[in-house]
């Protein structure tokens, strides 16, 4: 009885260490997609900001005015000026007495948009 025990502990031992490596193994891999998403995510920022700085060169006034010169004739573009813009007393807001009504809305609960 006691040769059995023993070797059913050496059994349950072995097979613990086996479960042991593979979780490492697991765990090894997914730390390391973890750190190349990192990497992506920090390389997809870094695009973003140079997307962002183009952007913003792209569309400087001065860029944007001389360029409005230079195709006037194909394009018909005309700059901009202070009076083409509405005021806010233009803008017929709704009023406050009348109901809002949303088509195709979904019910969210509280408890489902906690992490």
């Amino acid at each position: 009885m006691r040769m059995v025990l023993f070797i059913l502990a050496a059994g349950m031992v072995i097979g613990l260490s086996v479960w042991a490596y593979q979780e490492n193994y697991r765990t090894q891999a997914m730390i390391g997609e973890t750190e190349r998403l990192q990497r992506e995510i920090g390389e997809a920022r870094a695009r973003l900001a140079v997307l962002k700085a183009e952007w913003a060169y792209l569309n400087r006034p001065d860029r944007l005015r001389d360029l409005t010169e230079i195709n006037y004739n194909d394009m018909q573009l005309l700059p901009l000026r202070p009076d083409q813009f509405g005021r806010i007393e233009q803008v017929a807001f709704p009023s406050n007495d009348a109901p809002i009504t949303f088509e195709n809305a979904v019910e969210v609960s509280s408890e489902e948009a906690k992490p």
